[in-house]
């Protein structure tokens, strides 16, 4: 992990200018543990070295969990460079058992129970009580169609979970059904177990498809390791992974920065006026949440695009209606900028994010309250009505974006204190130090 310390308490100085800075954001969790999983998948066939890598706890319990199956994760993380590799060149999986602590890591959770059931023997995964609250029954139900004993060991249909397998059987010509309106994570955990299994795999998505760029961002990459993916729309839509490989795997691949850490710097630009460059990303990235800068377009600021990134030029705020259910990452962001904007900001079609690092939806709610803001919420939402803002001590759920977004008030109102505020070391360790850049 990294070697940041954090107090108990934080307090945010408000800017006393506006910001007019460019800012590099460190590499995308998202990407970075697809990454991994994919490389550690394909590791028989020779090491891959992934460029631009994030190091934060949630890679990093990745990475921990995969050395407990057998695979090296060779780290120089002053590089940001992650070389993967294993000495067992017979299995896919090396380890024959293996005991996985996942933290609150949603994605080694669900990554790792699909991965784990292409292996040959027993794996348990666990995490903090929160993830032991966190729904992964959808999942388990899909791999039981593939010969695997998958079992919430509380019978709950949480965490912790057992995995028994001598990897996938079953029908292969039926398709694997899977409910898809509480986690895109559980299809793309399907996803990356079938590029690496015996024979073609269909999958099909049931319910509404909640966050559905992180499924095209999971077969973009897949593609990148070879997979021969191609996703079909009728008679109903679903996915058909075939056996063969379009192309060896790779010996390197590219991270790129994390669009939901840039949310933040170019929500700072909304609210404090000026203007801030994320650089190294454009609206060609794979993570759907750069399109969050289309919804401050839409809420007033000018957003500009050119080789080194994307700026945010803050501008008079309005409130927008605005469904986010691809872009849910940022709703919380969009909450803080929401409490600047003339008139009421409604967010939509969110439910999914009750079943987060915390219930996001409530935990807005009520701390945008403590601040002096007018929210009505919703089972699937909520709506923000800007009122006056007096600071006060908010409390983060050890949830890090609630932490990252809950500052960004502070940018603009006195006395505004984030307790916990070392929960930002799951994504984004340096986030502090990286706030404080808007100050120059």
């Amino acid at each position: 992990m990294s070697d940041f310390t954090y107090p108990a308490e934080l307090p945010i100085t408000p800017l006393t200018n506006s910001p007019s800075v460019s800012v590099t954001v460190p590499g995308s969790k998202s990407i970075t543990n697809r990454a991994l999983v994919l490389a550690a998948l394909a590791s028989r066939n020779g090491p891959c070295v992934l460029e631009g890598s994030l190091q934060s706890e949630d890679t990093d319990v990745m990475i921990q969990c995969l050395a407990r199956l057998g695979i090296i994760v060779d780290m120089e993380w002053a590089h940001s460079r992650l070389t993967v590799r294993q000495n067992n060149t017979d299995r896919i999986i090396p380890a024959e058992s293996a005991d996985l602590f996942v933290a609150n890591s949603g994605t080694t959770m669900r990554f790792l129970a699909a991965m784990v059931s292409l292996g040959s023997g027993t794996y348990r995964l666990d995490g903090v009580p929160r993830m032991r609250e966190r729904p992964i029954q959808d999942l388990l139900d899909v791999l039981t169609q593939r010969g695997v004993e998958a079992s919430s060991e509380a019978g709950n249909g949480c965490p912790p979970v057992v995995i028994r397998s001598r990897g996938w059987s079953g029908h292969y010509g039926r398709a694997l059904r899977v409910r898809s309106d509480i986690s895109s994570q559980f299809l793309s955990a399907l996803l990356m177990a079938a590029g690496f299994a015996e024979g073609s795999t269909l999958i099909q998505p049931e319910g509404e498809l909640v966050s559905a760029p992180y499924v095209r961002m999971t077969t973009a990459i897949m593609r990148s390791w070879g997979c021969d993916v191609f996703e079909y729309h009728t008679p109903q839509p679903g996915f058909d992974i075939s056996e063969k490989r379009l192309c060896p795997a790779p010996t390197s691949y590219a991270i790129e920065p994390d669009a939901s850490a840039a949310s933040y710097f170019w929500a700072a630009a909304a609210i404090a006026g000026g203007h801030v460059t994320v650089n190294g990303l454009n609206r060609k990235s794979l993570q759907g949440d750069v399109r969050f800068v289309d919804v401050l377009e839409q809420m007033g600021c000018r957003v500009e695009e050119c080789e080194a990134g994307i700026t945010v030029h803050g501008g008079k705020l309005r409130g927008v209606d605005v469904d986010m259910n691809d872009i849910s990452d940022t709703v919380m962001t969009l909450g803080a900028v929401a409490c600047f904007a003339e008139g009421p900001t409604t967010i939509r079609n969110v439910g999914h994010i009750r079943h987060k690092e915390t219930d996001r939806i409530a935990a807005l709610a009520t701390e945008l309250r403590k601040l002096g803001a007018e929210v009505e919420e919703r089972d699937d939402g909520l709506t923000i009505t800007p009122r006056p803002l007096t600071g006060c001590a908010v409390d983060t759920y050890n949830d890090h974006r609630m932490a990252m977004s809950l500052a960004l008030v502070g940018l603009k109102v006195p006395g505004v204190v984030i307790r916990n505020p070392g929960c930002v070391a799951k994504t984004y360790p340096g986030f502090w130090q990286d706030l404080e850049a808007l100050r120059r």
